[in-house]
């Protein structure tokens, strides 16, 4: 396998840098209050270098959320193969909640859904898009769900995935309003155990 180069190496390290530095400036001033001239010029890198590997600083937030599509796909393939598709879901949503809670904290989450709540949401947005390995990983679920006969008739996957998949942006939704008292892990599996038990024959 052949080795980095020097410039390539330094080019990772630029977006690095890119990337965290406009997350934290989103944090601090709120995503419309921050310009690219303003994330490049506390990077000390040119705009140019920006536009190198980024179109919008909307592609912050989405190269972020390929990181985290990333951890959900290696988590899936962990899941035991021999448990029902709801026990599936739980545990993929337990996984989630901690991984959201202790790798990324609500900080950074809570500014990812300030800014998604003053745009206009469209299913190509992050939060939304269906190509998402997040949302692939629940359809997956729920099919074979569907297929086993552990979900009764009448809705689609795709019916019963977009029920499933709001329990998960509710709890994250509420966790961001509510006080540190709320328990993102705990009212997760409690929200998402009433509507799976719902769905099941």
């Amino acid at each position: 396998m052949s080795r980095m180069t020097a410039r390539k190496l330094k080019a990772l390290e630029t977006k690095k840098a890119l990337l965290e530095t406009g997350l934290e400036l989103f944090h601090k001033k709120g995503f419309d209050n921050v310009t690219v001239d303003e994330i490049v010029k506390s990077c000390h890198v040119s705009k140019g270098a920006f536009y190198v590997h980024f179109n919008t600083k909307y592609d912050i937030f989405n190269e972020k959320f390929k990181d985290i599509d990333n951890f959900y796909s290696t988590f899936q393939q962990g899941i035991p193969k021999n448990i029902k598709a709801s026990e599936k879901i739980l545990m993929f949503y337990e996984a989630q909640m901690i991984y959201l809670r202790d790798e990324l904290g609500k900080d950074l989450i809570r500014t990812v859904y300030m800014n998604a709540m003053s745009l206009t949401i469209n299913k190509n947005h992050y939060l939304a898009d269906p190509d998402r390995n997040l949302y692939k990983v629940i359809n997956s679920f729920v099919q074979e769900g569907i297929e086993n006969n552990e979900f009764k008739g009448g809705l689609t996957t795709e019916e019963a995935s977009a029920l499933i998949t709001r329990c998960m942006r509710g709890t994250i939704y509420d966790w961001i309003i509510f006080g540190e008292e709320f328990d993102v892990v705990q009212e997760m599996t409690t929200f998402t155990t009433t509507v799976l038990n719902g769905l099941k024959r």
